[in-house]
């Protein structure tokens, strides 16, 4: 699955650059939105997001790209590599990357089968 998203004034830490938890909710959202559109019937949610680290600062104006693709499916849980980009620089290095993994729940919390 891909999105984009548009960085505005309100997304911008005290340095003018994009604050870190505002990527990483679009990160998650991103993600969890693929797994919620892959498996209709689960309710998904997060347990764990691998390594975080930017490789360098967003400003405002930058179209994100932001693609997640299945990584590996267990029996309750879902894991998902993302890779986020400036859409107006295809050919450079993602901005972020990481591994997100949800797992699937009833409606009292209890991890139940995602097939």
């Amino acid at each position: 699955m891909e999105t984009h998203r548009l960085v505005l004034p309100a997304d911008l830490n005290h340095f003018g650059a994009l604050f870190g938890g505002r990527l990483l909710a679009w990160v998650d959202e991103a993600c969890w939105i693929a797994a919620s559109l892959q498996f209709p019937h689960c309710q998904f949610v997060t347990i764990g997001m691998d390594k975080v680290e930017f490789h360098h600062s967003v400003s405002q104006g930058t179209i994100l790209n932001i693609r997640c693709t299945k990584e590996r499916e267990g029996r309750t849980s879902v894991t998902y590599r993302v890779d986020v980009f400036d859409r107006r620089n295809p050919i450079a290095p993602p901005i972020f990357a990481t591994s997100i993994t949800y797992v699937s729940v009833d409606d009292s919390g209890r991890k139940r089968p995602i097939r």
